[in-house]
């Protein structure tokens, strides 16, 4: 009840006290660190693009579910998505 910790430590009336200390660990600060500099932020401005064509192929082409199972087949089911959405793209320009 007494001290310097007692800001937003101890409440009055209260029958316990907290005091909450956060740990971060080196990968956190490193993490905390780049998203401030600038190069992050200016790739953060271009995800929106990125993120929409990742949406597309995972919800309208059924890339969010793997048809079989091993990496092998994921990654085969990824770029044939990846193919035929690239020329369903192409057809529509060419149009």
């Amino acid at each position: 009840q007494i001290g310097p910790s007692k800001v937003g430590c101890y409440k009055e009336g209260a029958k316990s006290k907290t005091y909450l200390i956060p740990l971060k660990s080196d990968e956190h600060i490193f993490q905390k660190r780049f998203q401030e500099a600038p190069y992050f932020k200016e790739k953060a401005k271009h995800r929106y693009k990125i993120e929409a064509k990742n949406a597309e192929l995972e919800n309208r082409h059924g890339l969010n579910v793997a048809r079989a199972p091993g990496l092998l087949n994921m990654e085969l089911q990824a770029a044939t998505t990846i193919f035929v959405v690239n020329m369903k793209r192409i057809i529509t320009l060419i149009n």
